[in-house]
């Protein structure tokens, strides 16, 4: 059974209550829950994992590598400056989907670089919350597709 990763950067904890008109009204336990709704009929098994501190998701990062056969992450603002976060993606060699509830490309202009993107399988920006949805669906179909996983 294929075993999926899905970390929460900084300020996720507060979905719900901060900045809805950006990240709309759904909290990130709701979020897990459909999560893990969605793993059950998929037949796939979801850890979830979040925290403000780039070094603690880091460490999840290096626990799972052997353990996770993918990962969705929804990094926040460390998107746009943790070359640390950035390499531990990239050195657990598992891929990963860069998930944002907003569209960053839209908003301010720090917001717009992701340093993540490019060690991502798959960028999903801007579709609110239903991003995870589609990045768990997604990443589950390529993992059962591509030799060797899964």
């Amino acid at each position: 059974m294929e075993r999926i990763l899905v970390i929460n950067g900084p300020n996720l904890n507060l979905l719900g209550e901060r900045d809805t008109a950006h990240y709309g009204g759904k909290t990130l336990e709701e979020i897990n829950r459909e999560l893990a709704e969605l793993a059950t009929e998929l037949g796939v098994e979801v850890v979830f994992y979040q925290s403000n501190h780039e070094g603690d998701l880091i460490d999840r990062v290096h626990a799972e590598r052997k353990k996770a056969s993918g990962i969705i992450a929804n990094p926040g603002a460390l998107a746009h400056y943790s070359y640390a976060l950035r390499d531990a993606f990239e050195a657990a060699g598992l891929p990963v989907v860069e998930v944002h509830i907003s569209d960053i490309s839209a908003r301010e202009s720090w917001r717009a670089q992701s340093v993540i993107s490019d060690v991502a399988w798959k960028v999903i920006a801007g579709g609110g919350t239903a991003g995870y949805i589609d990045a768990l669906r997604e990443l589950t179909g390529f993992l059962r597709e591509s030799p060797g996983n899964g």
